[in-house]
């Protein structure tokens, strides 16, 4: 199967190590952040949510008015707007990228983040209202009729809209989440489950529990899989972990000087997801996993959000992904800690290795005798 790359389109040059050098929405960092990634062989980049920030729609809407080929995944959160509403946003966005929009549905796993902006619901609450927003944006984007919706969360009536996405028969659905309530939801609704990055063993037990929830919610064929990971990349061995040490220090002395605000701005200095809580049990089990995965950036952000690490030389770190691909998982999302320079490197000398050991495992899988049927049957 096909493997695909997912970076960040940050709105600013800032990271967990630096702190930013301009406003918190810097169109010109934004646009050549997000050209970076699609010069260098990215398939698509997130633009995320967090109460306070940049509306990451019209930045994304900035990116696909200026940019070509590169696909669009925007991080929403049900409670900021109605699904009527959101479902054109959505559609209008998929016109202007033609086509190149995934939308990212967060539930929420912080109940102080999610109160700055008026939301009061448990945990359990956020995610059945998730899975029901869900459900009524795919009926906007496919619905050609007027509809009425009476739901838990959500009543309107007599609804249609008059723009649709350009995508047939809809954009994809993106979901994460590490409880139960997560697999249920996303189980269900998710065209692909985005799980952070853990042990090789931890992500195929997650896995599991997707697949089984999508199967209990009636699904055939389950979501697609992504995992996410800070790569720390070097041309030796050696200057790769001095460079992990660095990352790690430089995330410490912000959080020691009170600049680091993961976790002041959550307002609680324990994390309430379980995805942030899973990575902090890793982290305290153990430094160093499988090929080389590598905890200590989690530990020191407080398990804040994509925070494992992937350390070693290009060739080190594309062997590390091989080994999540083979276990499903054909979407590969990354993020370095200098934004811009982390981006064109990992472009230019990872990605190209794992689509190339990629192409080698479509074509070991490929049954004798049809490679050349195209060729016969003319």
């Amino acid at each position: 199967m096909p493997v695909q790359f997912l970076g960040i389109a940050a709105t600013h040059d800032g990271s967990e190590t630096t702190p930013r050098s301009g406003p918190a929405f810097d169109k010109e960092y934004t646009l050549r952040l997000a050209a970076a990634h699609e010069e260098h062989d990215w398939d698509r980049v997130l633009f995320a949510y967090g109460s306070g920030s940049p509306d990451p729609a019209p930045a994304a809407a900035y990116v696909a008015s200026k940019l070509d080929r590169l696909h669009l995944l925007l991080a929403h959160r049900p409670n900021v707007s109605y699904p009527t509403f959101a479902a054109r946003t959505f559609a209008t966005l998929d016109q202007i990228s033609e086509g190149r929009l995934t939308v990212h549905f967060i539930t929420g796993g912080n109940d102080h983040e999610q109160r700055r902006e008026g939301d009061t619901l448990t945990k359990d609450e956020r995610y059945a209202r998730t899975r029901e927003y869900i459900e009524i944006v795919k009926k906007i984007w496919t619905t050609r009729e007027p509809f009425d919706h009476e739901g838990e969360y959500f009543r309107f009536h007599d609804f249609v809209s008059d723009v649709f996405p350009v995508r047939q028969p809809r954009p994809d659905v993106s979901f994460g989440g590490s409880s139960p309530a997560a697999y249920a939801a996303g189980g269900a609704e998710a065209d692909i489950y985005c799980l952070w990055g853990e042990p090789l063993a931890r992500t195929a037990q997650q896995i599991d529990a997707v697949k089984a929830a999508a199967k209990v919610a009636g699904r055939v064929e389950g979501p697609r899989f992504q995992v996410a990971f800070r790569p720390i990349i070097a041309p030796t061995e050696q200057a790769a972990w001095e460079k992990a040490h660095r990352v790690v220090g430089a995330i410490k002395e912000r959080r020691a000087k009170g600049e680091q605000a993961g976790r002041r701005r959550h307002g609680s200095a324990e994390p309430e997801n379980a995805g942030s809580q899973r990575l902090l049990a890793i982290a305290e089990a153990g430094e160093r996993y499988d090929r080389a995965l590598w905890t200590p950036t989690a530990a020191a952000t407080g398990g804040a959000g994509n925070s494992n690490a992937l350390v070693g030389t290009p060739e080190t770190v594309a062997q590390a992904l091989l080994d999540y691909y083979d276990l499903g998982v054909d979407i590969l999302s990354a993020r370095g800690y200098d934004l811009l320079q982390d981006a064109v490197d990992f472009g230019r000398y990872v990605i190209p290795l794992v689509r190339e050991e990629v192409a080698k495992r479509d074509v070991a899988r490929t049954p004798r005798g049809t490679h050349n049927l195209a060729v016969v049957g003319g």
